[in-house]
């Protein structure tokens, strides 16, 4: 590019944004000449439309394209419920399904449940906001980063070799043979699992903890006046006191592990039948050169997401109208 040509390029960029400017002055203008009502409603207009026109092309336009390709196949050509069928009727597919329901259902109960009993039991103890920090550290680390680390965990050597797994380390240790453990199913989806739980536990306990303690006192300190256990008083006057905050940790938590994808990716790639609908509608639209049935995924999972959506809000409506 000669200096010519660059101070061409110069030249038209300056006038384009002269013009910009020039024609966003003269809407300014016009605004400011317009009675209040009209003035009001564009001014509305103008402050929703960025936000409307990047919500238009970030999120309505690939799912309405997601949702026709899903009825297509990998020419293109309209095959109706095709890539459907082939989901709940295929061995691997119905596989993947039935891990994303056990990630579904485990992940959200166990580590609530988890966090909930950590908070719990070091409240208001000493150390308290340092045993916090170590559960809530995993939280700072990538899916990524926590697959790598829990796949050395899980790390196999042959019989007679150092090993460098910690599990297989614990396993000889005792005498076992080492194993091979994100390929042996099913316990590898269940090994899968436990990243998850150690990532979204901080989550949880962070959340319930902030929200036991916006109970008020007065309110333990009846139940505790009428005689009540440890308990009764969290049975009786913790757990309703956070409905709202675990409904909260549960629906996150949940939505989270239905996208799932770093961790299958990182570690197993979706192989020895750890695969979820993440990662199958990645490997089928960009592996396998499947886009149909990579979108059909794709919607099934919109699917399985909105319903969890849907309560959240619900309960959330709920409770501000009772505020």
């Amino acid at each position: 590019m000669t200096t010519a040509d660059l101070i061409d390029k110069i030249v038209q960029v300056v006038l384009g944004i002269a013009v910009f400017i020039a024609v966003i002055g003269l809407i300014m203008f016009l605004v400011d000449r317009a009675p209040k009502k009209a003035r009001d409603f564009v001014q509305l207009i103008a402050f929703l439309a960025p936000a409307l026109i990047l919500l238009a092309i970030g999120l309505i336009y690939p799912a309405a394209r997601t949702t026709l390709l899903a009825f297509t196949n990998n020419a293109g050509q309209w095959i109706g419920l095709d890539n459907f069928v082939w989901m709940f009727t295929q061995p691997d597919a119905l596989i993947t399904l039935r891990n994303t329901l056990i990630w579904v259902v485990l992940v959200p109960v166990l580590s609530t449940v988890i966090g909930l009993a950590y908070a719990v039991f070091i409240d208001k103890s000493r150390g308290e906001k340092y045993f916090k920090a170590l559960v809530f550290m995993p939280m700072a680390i990538s899916f990524v980063g926590a697959s790598i680390i829990w796949r050395f965990v899980y790390e196999f050597r042959q019989a007679g070799d150092p090993q460098i797994g910690l599990l297989n380390q614990v396993v000889t240790l005792f005498g076992g043979e080492p194993q091979r453990w994100l390929q042996e199913p099913p316990i590898n989806t269940f090994l899968l699992i436990i990243v998850m739980i150690w990532i979204q536990t901080g989550f949880a306990m962070v959340v319930l903890s902030a929200s036991i303690k916006g109970i008020p006192t007065e309110q333990i300190e009846a139940a505790q006046l009428d005689g009540t256990n440890a308990w009764q008083r969290f049975r009786n006057v913790t757990l309703p006191g956070i409905r709202g905050s675990l409904v909260v940790v549960i629906t996150t938590i949940s939505i989270a592990t239905l996208k799932v994808f770093d961790i299958v990716r990182t570690m197993t790639a979706g192989n020895f039948e750890t695969s979820v609908i993440a990662n199958e509608m990645y490997t089928q639209a960009f592996r396998a050169g499947e886009p149909g049935r990579g979108s059909a995924l794709a919607v099934v999972l919109f699917l399985m997401v909105l319903p969890i959506v849907i309560y959240n809000v619900r309960i959330l409506r709920q409770q501000k109208e009772i505020r």
